[in-house]
């Protein structure tokens, strides 16, 4: 009987090693980590752009290389007459030239705020011409002269090489001398 208990020892002996050999191999149970509550965290705040300011493009020279007021024309008609805008898409015009034929007057207003009378000059390639503009008392400040349809500064708008100046009241608009203002004066004239 001890020859076969070694026998079988013999026979089993490769079996136990390899046993052992992988129960060294395989990595000790860890121990858990006892459960933590969760911590919130916060996002980090969105940094904000600080506004830069708008550069101020001094104005030096001849005016007629000065660059142009941001803007287009347009054109209407209604019950007064026609009138013809200069500004942005969907904001308050910067300049207005209104046909007021009951009045036989055509009336140039600027954006612009002020209580008392200012001078206004209107500059084109062929000449300028001053004038006293008084604030319009509307709902939005404006500063307006008002013009016979001959006047002669009307003409030299129209046909002014490309634009002409308005200076006084507020920051001087070079604004392009396009068919709307011709098509308000002979509105006027008509």
């Amino acid at each position: 009987m001890t020859r076969s208990v070694t026998r079988s020892a013999f026979l089993l002996a490769p079996l136990l090693a390899a046993t052992l050999t992988l129960s060294c191999c395989v990595a000790p149970e860890r121990e858990q980590a006892p459960e933590t509550t969760p911590v919130a965290v916060r996002a980090a705040p969105t940094p904000q752009p600080t506004p830069t300011p708008t550069p101020t493009v001094e104005l030096s020279g001849e005016w007629t290389e000065w660059p142009a007021s941001a803007g287009e024309w347009i054109y209407r008609q209604d019950g007064r007459g026609s009138i013809a805008l200069f500004g942005m898409a969907n904001e308050d015009a910067e300049l207005t030239l209104r046909c007021d034929r009951n009045a036989r007057r055509i009336f140039l207003t600027r954006a612009g705020a002020a209580n008392t009378p200012v001078p206004l000059t209107i500059r084109t390639t062929s000449g300028a011409q001053s004038f006293t503009a008084q604030p319009t008392g509307g709902e939005l400040p404006y500063l307006g002269i008002a013009l016979a349809p001959t006047d002669m500064i009307l003409d030299r708008m129209i046909y002014s090489r490309g634009r002409f100046l308005v200076d006084g009241g507020g920051a001087p608009l070079v604004v392009p001398s396009w068919p709307e203002i011709a098509r308000v004066v002979e509105d006027c004239r008509a």
